[in-house]
Parts: structure tokens; sequence; C-alpha cells
């Protein structure tokens, strides 16, 4: 254990990296925030493994901590706890509150809404954490908030409404998981997501999920369904698949849903993750100032939007399962045919992702054929600015597309996982080739 800062100093760092042969816990943090009400900035880290009990590992934060009047920072990221004590509520100059990955923690003090000076609150990747307090609405200074937990409550009249999330005008980031839980899509409508003009960074998850726990069911190959598979023999001896009807109900919700989740058209980072959906809003053309965009594990979308004509500069595809092929339909440009005036030569060229630099396609299992198919294409530039190139594991894709492998832009380039793959005599102008 080291602590560095510990006098007169205005910031404490309390960096425990072997809590088994420690002598730091929680019953040694009360004397510390007695004779340190002057600090403005403490950090709390504790290293452990992850499968090994360790009764010296901190579970819960003293309710001394509300002495430290002063302070602006609080960084208690990682740490076992389970709950934060009422009298955090106290610290009225908190400005940034750090919890991220503490996969314990369960919930939020149900007065931070005093926290009137709050800009960041860090709460990503707390897996337990699965509903907000009614309070954080009055949290109008915020900036950021790494996640806002959709349902969960015990009490529904202490837990936070999303609509509340328009009370926060301020915000320039904002993460919200467990879309699927909303029980009417006109709780996500009244949100007015459009509106919050100053929302620069969103991020979209139909699902509240334990990452870690996820990857190791993929491992296990997910868990049997049955002989059965549910299905049940209706009058007239049609055969029906429950648990496929309740799949489509459950599609169609996550459609309306994302449609009524329309953000602010300047936002510039958008994620949408574990969307249960078969298409992909359309008012995704229409973010004219987006520069990334990440599509994770949209699993039922069988074809990708039109997104050629935005100002993307990273776009990441991961575990579009539904997507067996990428053609011209993603370029956003329409074909013309030969007596199209617009396609001759004198006509004015287009440029299909004109700001694109990096590229990112992983897990897709099926995709199969990548090529584009447009006529006019003395016409067409696609992706000039690409420098950037990563494909891994598409295990049934075999060529790539002409106009990326030729590219003078293209600095780095990695392909992995894809056994098929033919394009390697294309690829030896890049500098930069990882397999």
């Amino acid at each position: 254990m080291s602590i560095h800062g510990l006098n007169r100093s205005r910031t404490l760092l309390i960096d425990d990296e072997s809590p088994s042969n420690s002598s730091l816990d929680s019953s040694i943090l009360p004397e510390l925030f007695s004779k340190l009400a002057c600090l403005r900035a403490l950090v709390i880290r504790q290293s452990f493994l992850l499968f090994r009990p360790d009764p010296n590992l901190i579970r819960e934060i003293p309710e001394d901590v509300g002495k430290l009047m002063l302070l602006k920072y609080l960084n208690l990221s990682e740490l076992h706890i389970e709950r934060l004590p009422e009298t955090l509520c106290e610290l009225y100059n908190l400005q940034k509150l750090d919890i991220r990955g503490c996969r314990n923690l369960r919930e939020l003090p149900a007065g931070i809404g005093k926290l009137k000076n709050m800009r960041s609150l860090l709460n990503g990747l707390t897996c337990s954490l699965k509903y907000m307090p009614i309070g954080i609405s009055k949290l109008t200074n915020l900036r950021t908030l790494d996640k806002f937990a959709v349902g969960g409550g015990v009490d529904g009249g202490s837990t936070w409404r999303l609509e509340c999330l328009k009370n926060l005008q301020l915000l320039r980031e904002c993460g919200i998981e467990g879309l699927s839980n909303l029980s009417h899509v006109d709780e996500a409508e009244r949100l007015e997501l459009k509106n919050m003009e100053n929302l620069l960074r969103l991020y979209l998850l139909f699902e509240v999920v334990d990452w870690e726990d996820k990857e190791e069911d993929e491992d296990e190959g997910g868990e049997d369904e049955g002989e059965d598979g549910g299905y049940e023999e209706e009058e007239g001896g049609e055969v029906v698949n429950g648990e496929d009807e309740e799949r489509r109900r459950k599609n169609e919700k996550d459609e309306q849903l994302l449609e009524a989740f329309q953000p602010p058209l300047n936002v510039e980072e958008l994620w949408i993750l574990l969307y249960g959906g078969n298409i992909f809003p359309k008012w995704l053309t229409s973010l004219t100032n987006i520069r990334n965009l990440f599509l994770h594990m949209c699993l039922n979308c069988e074809h990708l939007p039109p997104l050629g004509k935005l100002p993307l500069e990273k776009l990441a595809l991961q575990n579009l399962n539904s997507v067996k092929r990428v053609g011209n339909e993603v370029l956003g440009i329409e074909e013309s045919s030969d007596d199209d005036p617009s396609s001759s030569s004198s006509s004015s060229s287009v440029i299909a992702f004109p700001k694109l630099k990096s590229l990112k396609i992983w897990d897709m299992e099926e995709l199969e054929e990548w090529d584009y198919k447009v006529t006019r294409k003395e016409n067409i530039s696609i992706m000039p600015r690409l420098s950037s190139l990563e494909i891994d594991c598409c295990p049934k894709l075999k060529v790539l597309p002409d106009d990326l492998l030729q590219t003078s832009t293209l600095q780095e380039l990695s392909i992995g996982g894809c056994p098929i793959l033919e394009d390697w005599h294309k690829i030896s102008h890049i500098p930069h080739i990882e397999f």
C-alpha cells in the first residue's frame, strides 16, 4: 500500500496494489478522512484477483467521507463497494465522481440530488446498478452521465422516470442502458431526446449486460433450449413457436423504441448496442455532424444502413450476425441507368464516406460478400481518406473491395480469423500489415 500527498496536500492517492498483504481496509479510512478535511481530490485504488476472496478488500466507504467538505474530485473506480453512504451527498463542492467498474455497486445515494455542482458522474461498467434515484434529475449542471439504467427499482416512486432526463439540458455525453425495459414507446417519445442540443456523445444499450459474464456464456455456447424448443400446437394443426413469437414482438418494440430515441442532429458520436430490431432507423442518415458510429450486436439486421453521405471518421461494426452481404446500399448512392444524363462522364464525381479514416469489422460470422456493384464507377470515389482497416473473425468472407485495398491512403491493415480471404496479392503496398 502507498499513500501519496498525505500531509497538507490537497490531493491524496491511496494505491493498494496487494490487498492480501496490506493493512488498508475500511476501518482505517475514517481516521484519514477526519484529518484531511482540506482535500480537494481523493483517489482510492485497490487491485484484486477476481475469483479469490480477500478479507482486506474495501467493501464500503465510511460515513466520515462527508467531512471532506472541500472535495471536488472523488475516484472510487473498481472498488468492491456495494453502496455509497448518504453522507457523500453533503459534499456540496463535488464536481466529479468516478465509480466506473464498481461491479458490486447496487444503488446510488437517495440524496444525490444535493450535489448541485456535479458535472461528471462516471458510473459506467456498474453491472449491478439497475436503477437510478429520482434525485439525479436535480443535477442540472451535469455534462457527463455514463450510465442511466432504465427500470429495475423496487419502489417505483423512488426511481427516476426516463423523461426527467430532459432536466439535464447541459449534458454533452450520456449512456442509457436497458431500453428494452421500457413498458411503452411513449416513454421514449416524451423524452424528446432530439431537442437536447448540447448532447454530442450518446450510447444506447437495449440490455443491461455484465460483459464478462456474457463472454463466458458465448464461450460455453449458450444455454440448452430443450427438446421441444417452446413449440405449441394451435387449432387446425398449425405449429407455432412461442419463443419466436415473443422474439418477434420484442424486435418490433426495439424498432419503435430506437426510432423514438432520435438524437439531436449535431451529435458527434453514437453507439447502438444489443438492438433487437430488423432494420436501422431512418434518422441515422440525417446525422449530418456525426464523426464516430459504433454498431454492436445488432443481431437481426440483415442490411447495413446507407451511411456513405455522412461525415464519419470512424466506423465500427461488430457482431452483426445477420449481414451476409455489403454492397452499394451502404454507400447511400443510387444506381443510374446508362441513359441517365447524370451518368455521363461530364457529371460531377460522387464521394462515398468522404472523411472516413478508420473502419473496423469484427465478428461478422455470416458475412460472405463485400463488393460495390454500382454503375458510373468512373465517377465514384469510395473512402478516399481511409488510413486504417481492421477485419477480424469473418470466417466466410472471401474478397475485399479493390477500392479499399488499392487506395494510396491506407497505412494500417489488420486481418485475423478470415481463413478463406483471397486478396493477399493486392496488399503489398500497405506499410503496416498485421495478421
